[in-house]
């Protein structure tokens, strides 16, 4: 029983060495024991704040960035509408032009086939008059005494005026 049973001696000496023990941890080792948990726990929840504040600040960043992309989108989106724009705008502007340089070169044309027409008919008028006039001179020249012989001196004129 003597190992079960301290004996005083030992049981004195051990809380003695307990508080001397007690005594230094709590002058040299507590102190900056709790000092250093005091530290680490201020620079954990530094950490922590920091962190959230990032966390909500990349939030804030990403909606901003999507309010931008947004902006963007639609910027594009009006070029594109107004490129398009001008595009069929420039296509009806051009086939408007083309459609106005086509009538004008028609109408010209018209008005030159018109006044060719005009100048072949006073040209065929004046063929006709001058075989006309011939025709009556070379009647008047010739004394014909019977109606079958006029006739037949037309129908010889005729042949000799070749009317092509």
């Amino acid at each position: 029983m003597d190992l079960v049973t301290p004996a005083l001696g030992l049981f004195f000496w051990q809380t003695v060495t307990f508080f001397i023990l007690l005594y230094c941890l709590a002058k040299f080792a507590w102190k900056p024991i709790t000092n250093s948990l005091k530290e680490r726990e201020h620079t954990i929840s530094s950490a922590l704040l920091s962190a959230e504040k990032d966390k909500r600040d990349i939030a804030n960043l990403q909606a901003e960035n999507e309010n931008l992309l947004k902006v963007a989108r639609a910027e594009r989106d009006k070029i594109i509408k107004e490129a398009n724009l001008a595009a069929v705008n420039l296509v009806n502007d051009a086939k408007e032009k083309a459609t106005a340089e086509s009538n004008r070169i028609i109408e010209g044309a018209r008005v030159a086939i018109t006044t060719e027409k005009q100048a072949a008919l006073a040209e065929v008028k004046n063929y006709a008059a001058t075989l006309s006039v011939e025709i009556a001179e070379k009647l008047l020249r010739k004394e014909l005494s019977s109606e079958t012989a006029q006739k037949e001196l037309v129908r010889e004129y005729i042949k000799e005026a070749n009317l092509n």
